[in-house]
């Protein structure tokens, strides 16, 4: 069954996808959950207007966090976790964690996808963390703190 992917959805496709994927994994899991559509000729059309619409909101994203970047660049970003007494987190900081810290703190709003973390952060300490839109680059310090 041919489907278009509402969302990211992992070993199958990325969102706006148009996947084949068998009846039961579509009508038992993909459907239920709103990850996907069946891909009529109605939704492609609706496809290609989300497509349209969501490019035309990347690249504005883009071009202001373009110009941002400076405001970016050194700044010091603090996040606080639960840690035990080593400094070892009970739970990896991802993405989408320090990303609210970075608004909050700098009022740039940062996308994940620009963000460059290769693996969650697992301890308390200082990190150097990098912010990359196209070829221009931004870096700033997070500082871990353990949750008192």
């Amino acid at each position: 069954m041919k489907v278009i992917l509402l969302k990211d959805v992992p070993a199958v496709g990325k969102r706006f996808e148009v996947k084949d994927v068998a009846d039961g994994h579509a009508l038992n899991f993909l459907f239920p959950k709103k990850l996907a559509e069946m891909a009529s000729d109605k939704a492609m059309a609706r496809l290609d207007k989300m497509k349209a619409v969501h490019d035309a909101d990347r690249s504005i994203h883009e071009d202001l966090l373009i110009k941002n970047l400076k405001s970016i660049e050194g700044v010091t970003v603090t996040v606080t976790h639960s840690a035990n007494e080593k400094g070892h987190l009970f739970a990896g900081i991802h993405k989408e964690e320090i990303i609210p810290a970075i608004k909050e703190q700098t009022h740039v709003d940062v996308l994940a996808d620009y963000l460059v973390m290769p693996k969650p952060i697992k301890e308390v300490g200082e990190f150097d963390m990098e912010v990359k839109v196209q070829d221009k680059t931004a870096t700033f310090k997070l500082i871990v703190q353990a949750a008192a």
